[in-house]
């Protein structure tokens, strides 16, 4: 797949989350049916604190 700079909108960084038996990036409710694509990394991301609070 090859995306061109005029089809790209921004890039966003997330860390995924657990939520239940699954897990989840969130992203801005402007996003909403909109097609997106996640790329995964090799390396682990920084936890978000209020995840850290929830466990």
């Amino acid at each position: 797949m090859t995306l061109k700079d005029d089809e790209i909108e921004g890039i966003l960084e997330r860390t995924v989350t657990k939520q239940g038996t699954s897990a989840f990036a969130d992203v801005p409710k402007r996003y909403l049916g909109r097609r997106v694509y996640v790329i995964i990394t090799r390396s682990k991301g920084e936890e978000r604190e209020e995840a850290r609070n929830e466990e």
